[in-house]
């Protein structure tokens, strides 16, 4: 059983150090405190978040502990992973007002029982001078010029502020604070999980675990996902939308999400990707696979075969969704249609509508628009749409 779990634990992980280390913890039956720490700098939970989310709850699956650090003091600072330039730093308000709604998204993912979800300033907060040259006596400059980012910062001779080292260390603090077996992050938390185990080890603790899991690609094909880049999809998003973004996303992304963001099994994953290869599996069909397994998992199996529907009616059949928003038409007859578009929210500005009239973007019932001008009983009650995805009924109520 203890292989079998360690197999489990395994799945889709990026990097495990050390490798022996966490083996012999899974095979010896001890039940472990597994931390994760995530900032609250963002509204939502998105499925790049939920990789690390989901492999946590693996872990409570098998009866280990998690332990949520709510990083509410750390956020105030900034994590400089992968940052070529010193972030600005969030308000301890900005930090409170998206710390709450987080939780209840994180709690859809993990199991109640066994959670402890600890908020760091608990034990950060009341750090005196003492406690903060202590803590920092123990790492040497030249280790944190180690760390990549730094490294790269200080050769181009780009800022490092002194607060940005403290956030590694405030980290690596946590897992002091929790004694933490295994630490899990994403592929770009590696060196701030390091940090922990020697922080640890110079406080008298055996040194935790490091997992890492790999940063999922957003939809744009290219970077990962991220809520800045708008490239994301979120647990919370309505299913369609859930459904629809899954859709974009390239062909070739499809078996690295189905192994990270599904709980389909992997034997069946590597039969996808052999399918895929020898042209036996067509990637429509098989993303449309991925996608229903993404929408189940967050709103369930009706929810799932719901947002196909509308999928399909909207994408396949060409047809517009049933919950269509409306806007009044003008008074004005003919109808400029370019401001009219604008007004609606179909586009950010009239010289797109006109742009998007001349590509034949635009069309009412499914019919291309390319004229400026619409007479007005030609619109009243009948169905825009701009691109893919925006409709509006117009009504004839000035």
């Amino acid at each position: 059983m203890s292989d079998d779990a360690l197999r489990q634990l395994l799945r889709g992980v990026d990097r495990v150090v050390p490798e022996d280390d966490f083996a012999e913890r899974i095979r010896s039956g001890n039940k472990l405190r597994v931390k994760l720490g995530l900032d609250p700098t963002a509204p939502s939970v998105t499925l790049g978040w939920a990789v690390v989310l989901r492999k946590l709850r693996q872990f409570q699956d098998l009866g280990h502990t998690a332990v949520l650090i709510v990083g509410d003091f750390t956020a105030q600072v900034g994590d400089p992973s992968g940052k070529s330039e010193t972030r600005k730093r969030l308000t301890a308000e900005q930090v409170a007002a998206f710390a709450e709604p987080l939780l209840d998204q994180f709690r859809k993912i993990l199991a109640p029982e066994p959670l402890e979800i600890r908020y760091n300033s608990e034990w950060l907060a009341p750090l005196d001078m003492g406690d903060v040259l202590e803590l920092t006596s123990k790492v040497t400059v030249a280790q944190m010029l180690e760390r990549g980012d730094f490294a790269k910062r200080f050769e181009a001779g780009t800022p490092i502020s002194v607060m940005e080292f403290m956030y590694p260390l405030l980290q690596a603090y946590d897992s002091v604070a929790v004694r933490a077996d295994v630490e899990l992050g994403g592929a770009d938390q590696l060196w701030n999980l390091m940090m922990g185990r020697v922080i640890q080890e110079r406080s008298g603790q055996r040194p935790q675990v490091a997992l890492t899991m790999p940063l999922l690609i957003g939809i744009d094909g290219h970077q990962k996902m991220s809520q800045s880049l708008g490239n994301y999809i979120g647990i919370e998003d309505p299913p369609a939308e859930m459904f629809g973004k899954t859709m974009r996303i390239p062909d070739e992304l499809m078996i690295e999400w189905f192994r990270l963001v599904t709980d389909v099994p992997e034997d069946e994953i590597l039969g996808f990707a052999e399918g895929l290869a020898d042209g036996t599996v067509h990637p429509g069909d098989l993303k449309r696979r991925l996608a229903r397994e993404i929408v189940t998992q967050y709103w369930g199996d009706e929810a799932a075969a719901e947002a196909e529907e509308e999928f399909n009616r909207v994408f396949r059949d060409h047809r517009a969704p049933d919950d269509v928003p409306t806007w009044p038409l003008p008074p004005d007859d003919p109808v400029w249609l370019p401001g009219l578009l604008r007004d609606a929210g179909l586009v950010t500005s009239s010289s797109e509508a006109r742009r998007l009239l001349a590509q034949g973007a635009v069309k009412l019932d499914g019919n291309k628009l390319e004229a400026d001008g619409v007479p007005r009983n030609e619109l009243a009650g009948r169905v825009v749409q701009v691109g893919k995805r925006r409709f509006v009924r117009f009504t004839a109520e000035a």
